[in-house]
Order: C-alpha cells, then structure tokens, then sequence
C-alpha cells in the first residue's frame, strides 16, 4: 500500500476485534468504534464488591481456533493468560441424588457411558470417530469460506464430504442411531439448544459439537473469558489499532454506493472500508438509509434466532459445596422447553437451566470464602421482559438448586444483578433481544445466511454472529478473519 488506507470497525467483540489485528497487521490504519464502556462486546465483565463475571460467554471450547488466530501473531495463548482443562469438564443434574460428571479423560467417559448402558461406549467410539470427521472438515473446508453464494461451494470432492456430513439427517435421529438411554440422549443433544433449534431441526452435521465437548475438552482461561479480549486488545493497540470506548456509531451516510460519513456520539468519522461488527440486523434497518440495505424489515422477522437468556449474577458469603464450575440443571423435560423456545415461543413452564460457578476454578472471582454464581435459563427471543416475570423464574430456578443439591443459597446471596431481553437490546442493539445470534438451522447454513458482503455498499462488509460462519466465540473469531480478508480483496491489498 502506497498510503495507509484507514478501516472502521463497528464494534469491539471478538469479531470486531478479530477483523482490526488482522487487517493492522497487514497495515491498514484501523480504528474500532464501540458503544459501550469497554472492549468485547457480550464477553464484557461487570466487577462488585470483590465479585468478578463473565457477562456474556463462559464456556471456552475448540482450544485449536483460539491457537490458530494467536499464531496469526506469532503469538500462542499461553502467552496472555493461564488456560486450564476442567475436569470433570461440567455436571449434568437429572434429578435429586441423580447426577452425573463428564470427566476429561476418554476411558473414563466411556466407563461413564457403559455403566449407564451397557456397551455404548462402542457407539461412543464410532459416534465421536464421526464427529471428529465433522470437526475436521468443517472447520477445515467450510468455515472459512465467505460464503456469497453457492459457486463456493460447487467442488465435487466437497460436495462427496457434504453428504457424510449428514446435512439432512437431525441431531436427533443421529444421536438415537447409537444411544437409547434418555440421559445419554439429554448429555449429547445439550449443546444444539443453544444453536437455536430443536434437535429434531438440527442437521446432524453439529454433531462437531459433541467433539469440540467431550475429545477436544472444556476449557477456563484463569482471570476469566474476557482474557482473551484483554489479549486481543494487547494485539491490535500493538499494531496500532485505536480503540475509541463510549462511541455509539448513529448513522452510516452513503453517497455513489461508499460510505461517506459515520457518524457518532463523539463526532463523525470517514474512512475507505467499514466492517460492521455490531447488530447486523441493527447497521441493516436503523444505521443506514432504506435504498442501502441489504434486507427487508419482514426479511429478519422470517429469520430464526438463537435463543435469548434471563441471567442472574450472584455472590454469596459462604461456599457452596458439592456443585463444579458448569452445571446444567436436566431436572425437567428437554423438549418441551425447547419447543417454548422455538416452535411455541413463551415464557417456559418448566425450563432446564445452567449455573456457572467460576470461583470453583478461580478463587480470584470472589471474596474469600464466598462464591461467584449465575444462573442462566435459554428463553425465546422477543418476549415481554419485566422485573415480576425475572423475580419469578429466579425463585423456580433457586428452589429447585437448593433441592437438587441440598444446599442453602438464597439466606446467602449478598449480590444479585439480573439481565436478560431488554439488555440484550439495550447494551448491544440485540434484534428480538436474542443472545446468540442466528439459529445453525439447514436453512441458514452457509450461503443461506445474511450475507457478509453490502450489497449495495461497495466499501462495506458485516462480520459476527449473524452472518458466516455462525454464532459462539469461535465462530467469531472466524468470522472476523475472514472479514479482514475479504476487506483486503476489495481494497487491492
């Protein structure tokens, strides 16, 4: 490059972020603009009284994708902050006195699984020798693809792969293929409730999930997962990537298809590329004018999103025993909550939900001798949210916790924040409050996405959660690279 060409990024998540090292490395000029208080969008932390959360993500999976965009740098994890394997990596509660623990080693698991029914851990083997394939070729062949249409995607050898993908076959049938027992069924279809459809919609391609879990390990990096944004944030200011906190983006002015103004709460900016890593839907229908946008109003309302979440942040003055870093709560029927999230969306009559206890791990995340706790139950995106219904489902959520585990812990709770819809929507512009982004459904895979390129903006691609590869942290990671990438193709770099 002859002159530095200057980059916007919207927004500081791990997409946002992802996009502003790559392309600072190459040396563009980059500026981030991001609405809140501090970088990392929903993996920010909210700090009180010596407690310290995670407000957003808390499982840290695929270890590889977070080793692969390090070495970008010449850099590895291990160089900003101490990551530690769980083991047993989380607990499943069925019920009271029923419980399990998925440990970290593979004899053990299969031990696990054979003394729940007898010699499934033959279709353990076989159901994670195929899910590895998935794994391998899926993040390989798949994710880094930009996916603007089906031409990418037109390669015989890939097409052959697709089909021992199992793109048409549902989680559901796949996983009941080699297990019968409904708590084994329970243990693998958990991590598709949060993709964001039923495991009876779920192509069972995301059986990589069940790979990234119980081969590839649960992870927790010390200090907690907004780490990693402190490592990011170290990466980009090194390449001299200006950070600009507190700067809501309210307009995107577009003149002969360019952006030619952004404008925001602390003044206006211009630049030769934007990558919009906020709200796709939100940059798409309130930040620029209609002839812009790449969709309709009544194009997002057909979208299926993931799930949205009520969180309670909790600290307590004494310990609570006999829970792990990750429980998920299992006690109540898995489909009909995940039919009151997707197909029959309301409030859930008798929801499962999951409660994360860093300071089990990392003593650093509360006071001596308490504990720092939230309590998170998947709930359908766009509904009515206030204080009486929150107040409602924390009571339903801290009865059955004291009487699964048999532990006290409403007389000890010293701090109590509660998040959920209209947070989503007010912190981070969350279409239908969602928390997750777009719903991993066989319809919106790949080319079916919102696409990253503005159709009609020339200078302009979106990243994140709503678009290619999909939702979760190393989703977004990819995601952001792959922006970065394509940004530079345009600008001739």
């Amino acid at each position: 490059m002859d002159a530095k060409k200057h980059v916007i990024v919207i927004g500081s998540g791990f997409s946002g972020l992802a996009s502003a090292c790559v392309l600072a490395k190459e040396g563009y000029k980059v500026t981030v603009l991001e609405k809140n208080d501090q970088a990392g969008g929903r993996a920010r932390v909210w700090e009180l009284d010596g407690f310290k959360f995670d407000m957003g993500p808390s499982w840290y999976w695929m270890p590889d994708v977070f080793e692969n965009f390090f070495a970008l740098f010449g850099k590895k994890p291990a160089d900003f902050y101490d990551l530690k394997r769980l083991d047993p990596g989380y607990r499943v509660y069925y019920g009271k006195d029923d419980v399990l623990d998925v440990p970290a080693d593979m004899g053990a698991l299969e031990q696990l699984f054979d003394s729940i029914e007898p010699n499934s851990s033959v279709g353990l083997r076989k159901f994670l020798d195929q899910a590895a394939y998935k794994y391998k070729v899926g993040m390989g062949e798949y994710v880094f693809r930009p996916s603007h249409n089906i031409t990418e995607f037109i390669d015989f050898n890939l097409v052959k792969k697709s089909l021992s993908m199992q793109l048409l076959t549902s989680m559901s049938s796949h996983v009941r293929k080699y297990f019968k027992d409904p708590k084994l069924i329970k243990l693998l279809e958990f991590p598709v409730l949060f993709l964001g459809a039923t495991p009876k919609d779920t192509p069972a391609m995301y059986s990589m999930m069940n790979y990234a879990d119980l081969s590839l390990g649960t992870w927790y990096p010390i200090g907690g997962m907004n780490e990693i944004v402190k490592a990011m944030v170290s990466i980009a200011e090194s390449y001299g990537v200006e950070i600009r906190l507190s700067t809501e983006v309210t307009k995107i002015d577009v003149a002969n298809k360019l952006v030619s103004l952004i404008k925001t709460t602390q003044g206006d900016f211009t630049a030769d590329f934007v990558i919009a890593g906020a709200d796709y839907e939100h940059v798409d229908q309130s930040l620029l004018n209609k002839p812009d946008r790449n969709y309709t109003e009544k194009y997002w309302d057909s979208r299926t999103m993931s799930p949205s979440s009520l969180l309670f942040y909790i600290g307590t003055d004494k310990k609570i025993e006999g829970i792990q870093h990750h429980n998920l709560f299992f006690d109540e029927d898995f489909e009909l909550h995940a039919k009151e999230i997707y197909k029959d969306p309301k409030w859930p009559s008798k929801p499962l939900f999951y409660v994360c206890c860093t300071s089990k791990t990392d003593p650093g995340a509360a006071p001596e001798g308490g504990e720092n706790i939230f309590f998170l139950m998947p709930i359908a995106p766009g509904l009515e949210d206030d204080e009486a219904t929150r107040e409602k489902y924390f009571d339903m959520m801290i009865n059955r916790f004291e009487h699964i585990t048999g532990q006290s812990l409403r007389a000890h709770i010293v701090l109590k924040r509660s998040y959920a819809l209209k947070d989503f929507k007010d912190d981070y512009h969350s279409f239908k409050g969602n928390a997750y982004g777009l719903a991993n459904t066989l319809a919106q895979t790949a080319f079916f996405k919102p696409s990253m390129r503005a159709k009609h903006v020339k200078n302009m691609l979106y990243t994140g959660q709503l678009t290619v590869p999909g939702p979760g942290v190393p989703p977004a990671l990819i995601s952001g690279q792959i922006a970065a990438l394509e940004a530079m193709k345009i600008l001739g770099a």
